[in-house]
Order: C-alpha cells, then sequence, then structure tokens
C-alpha cells in the first residue's frame, strides 16, 4: 500500500515539474493600447475581382493520421475528409491535426503545412501555417498573458503566419489577454458559441489588426451538426500554398456561419450548402465601406471600436458607412433568416506615408528584472520538487 501511495506521489509531482519546467520564460511590459489613426483607410478588399468570384475553404479540421499515438482526433483519412467538403461545395481543404504535419491525399502540389499547436490543459492552440517542422513545446498551464506571447513569439520564428484558435474555448482567457497578446494574423471566429466575436473587437480596440476566418475544427464527419457550419470565401486563383499565403496575409475574404441544413438528412444538407447568400460586392469608395448581398438578410451591422455597433440596417442587402473622425475600425455582420453569418475583415484607419499596412508589430519589451526573479523562483522550486522525487525514490529502494 505504502509503494501505490509513493508511485501516486511521484506521478502527482512529476506532473507539478512539468508544469514549472514548461512556465518558464521572459514577462513582458506590454504596450498600452494603441487604436488605429490616421488619414487614410485600410481596405482589406482592394484587390476584390468581383468576375473571378470565391473559393469556398475550410483551414481547421482533424483527421485520422498514422503515428505512435494510440488516439486519433477522428476517425476518418484526409482522403475521405476532403471528399466530403467538396461533396458539400467547398474547394479548399486542409487538415491541421494536433503536432502533426499532414500530407495531402492525393495531389502534393496543394500540400499546405499546417498544424494545431497546444498541449496546454486550458486549451490555448495556434493555428502555425507554413513550418517545415512541429515545435513541441508549449507551456501546459499557461495562465498569464506573458506565457501566451512567449509560445507567439517562439512559433513566429519558424513559421509564416499564425491564427489564434477558438479564443471563446480557451480556459481561464480574460480579456486583458485578448487586448495585449501581439504577433498573430488571424483571429478564429464564431467557435458554435456566438456571433459576436466581441474578442476581436477587444483586440483591434487596442490596436492589434488580425483578419478573421471562421472552421468547422472538426473532430466528428459523421455528426451532421459539427461539418459544413463554418466556412470561408476566399479570392485566390488556386487552392495551392503560395497563393492562400498571399490571400490570407492579404485580407480579400469573408467568414460564415452556415445553418445545419438538413438536420440529418444528408442531401438536403448538400443542397443547403449550394444556395448559400453571397457577398457580390465589398469596399471601399473615399471614406464609406460598402457592402453588397446576393440576397437580402434580417439585419446587416457595422462593429466598431470597443464592439459598439456603428451602423444597423433591417431587411435589406446592402449597407454602407461613413467613417467619423472618432472611428479607428469597422466591420461588417450579416445576419439571414436561416441563421446563416456573414462576417467581413475589418478596415481601420492607418497612415499610409508610414508604410503598408498591417504592419508587422514590434515584439513586446521584456521586464528583465521580472523575468530574472520569476525564472529563478521557478528553478528553486524545480530543485525542491526534484529533491523530494530522489527522497521518495529512495525510501521506495530501502
Amino acid at each position: 500500500m505504502k509503494l501505490i501511495a509513493r508511485f501516486i506521489a511521484a506521478l502527482a509531482l512529476l506532473f507539478v515539474l512539468a508544469l514549472v519546467v514548461t512556465g518558464v520564460g521572459p514577462v513582458y511590459k506590454f504596450r498600452g493600447p494603441q487604436p488605429f489613426t490616421g488619414e487614410d483607410i485600410f481596405n482589406p478588399y482592394a484587390a476584390l475581382d468581383t468576375a473571378q468570384g470565391w473559393k469556398r475553404a475550410v483551414f481547421h479540421t482533424h483527421t485520422r493520421v498514422k503515428g505512435p499515438w494510440p488516439i486519433n482526433e477522428c476517425p476518418q483519412w484526409p482522403a475521405y475528409v476532403d471528399s466530403m467538403y467538396r461533396e458539400l461545395g467547398y474547394d479548399i481543404v486542409t487538415f491541421s491535426n494536433h503536432n502533426e504535419i499532414t500530407r495531402h491525399p492525393y495531389d502534393s502540389t496543394l500540400q499546405v503545412n499546417v498544424y494545431e499547436h497546444g498541449y496546454s490543459i486550458p486549451q490555448y492552440h495556434l493555428l502555425v501555417f507554413g513550418s517545415d517542422k512541429v515545435v513541441h513545446w508549449d507551456p501546459l498551464l499557461p495562465l498569464t498573458a506573458s506565457q501566451k506571447q512567449f509560445g507567439l513569439d517562439y512559433l513566429g520564428r519558424g513559421s509564416d503566419f499564425i491564427q489564434l484558435n477558438h479564443p471563446y474555448r480557451i480556459r481561464l482567457n480574460r480579456k486583458r489577454h485578448m487586448e495585449v497578446l501581439s504577433g498573430y494574423q488571424i483571429m478564429e471566429l464564431d467557435t458554435h458559441v456566438s456571433t459576436e466575436n466581441e474578442y476581436w473587437d477587444w483586440a483591434l480596440s487596442y490596436g492589434h489588426y488580425s483578419f478573421g476566418l471562421a472552421n468547422d475544427d472538426l473532430h466528428q464527419p459523421e455528426a451532421h451538426e459539427k461539418v459544413a457550419v463554418r466556412c470561408n470565401f476566399v479570392q485566390t486563383p488556386s487552392g495551392r500554398y503560395e497563393d492562400l499565403k498571399e490571400a490570407l496575409l492579404g485580407g480579400c475574404y469573408y467568414s460564415m456561419r452556415v445553418p445545419d441544413y438538413g438536420a440529418g438528412d444528408w442531401a438536403e444538407k448538400i443542397a443547403g450548402n449550394h444556395r448559400l447568400p453571397q457577398v457580390l460586392n465589398i469596399g471601399l469608395e473615399g471614406e464609406t465601406i460598402y457592402l453588397k448581398l446576393s440576397a437580402p438578410a434580417d439585419s446587416i451591422r457595422v462593429n466598431g471600436q470597443d464592439h459598439a455597433t456603428l451602423a444597423l440596417a433591417c431587411g435589406t442587402d446592402s449597407l454602407a458607412y461613413t467613417f467619423g473622425p472618432s472611428d479607428h475600425f469597422a466591420r461588417f455582420t450579416a445576419f439571414f433568416p436561416d441563421g446563416a453569418v456573414i462576417y467581413s475583415n475589418p478596415f481601420a484607419r492607418y497612415d499610409a506615408s508610414r508604410g503598408t499596412f498591417p504592419p508587422k508589430e514590434a515584439p513586446q519589451p521584456v521586464s528583465w528584472p521580472l523575468t530574472i526573479l520569476l525564472n529563478f523562483f521557478l528553478l528553486i522550486f524545480a530543485g525542491a520538487i526534484v529533491y523530494l522525487l530522489t527522497m521518495l525514490f529512495h525510501k521506495t529502494k530501502k
């Protein structure tokens, strides 16, 4: 009985040691709010070609994978998931398994190196694009904004761009964290919880510009309510990575919540997904942003600084809004009678004389005294745990 108790105690100590070791990192002095300002307005849809049209895409899906792990996140292989989405009207499907770069099942020219990073208990996960290898380091218990920022900085060095995944689902996530974090280029929207996306506006209001993508985060392809309920319409000539990279970092796309058409009737689900309302035109003229839809919406809303509603129109297929002097950014959301919702990327003020927008944000400054103090404390704590483990094993041998 004593042996079992010591074994359990050893496991508990090893777990705490893992939490302590993965908590090592810098403490940041986060910059204060820097709302978007300037005489110019960034138009993410400046490259829109209405004749070219949109390609429907999903970027966050899970599949069955080969490898040493005994548990798979999804029962189906990539080829099955790809064919299912294409039947539902998707043109582009990428596979973002946890800590695994998944090969395209039949066309190497469509390979997109993307994986979902994160082992953390609060489910703080990131989608990492353009990395040649998986980075396995991750704080197991990222309680502070500094720990999350360190992860973003560390992953950003070896990747092309990063998406901040499912903010609604991150346990222990706080408004303050969303306000100060930087180093990601895309925010994941509308993750099965709400159409508000207020966390996006918190970050935008603080001066951290990001585009938005909505994805299924698919784990259960056989569950009709889990598949084809989020998507994105991207202006891109193809699904090849270089084209996708240019499109996703340029912003000429919109995201969508899609109803679960048929509620289990697959034929109706397919039919519903092939008759979705679309954005016919969107852009900027002078200081006026405009949106034109293929069908009337119940309402179209413009959100801005601090998630404020800047404009609202009901029972219409179009809306225009003119930036006022105090407007820092603005984005459209359109709500349709059947439950479909369209989200635009944000238009934002900037100064064109200072370069292109969105700019690459400077790294957050580090507080070296606090960093040294924290890591010294963690080192002492880790040493104490190792000592307890040594004593525990010593007693076990006796």
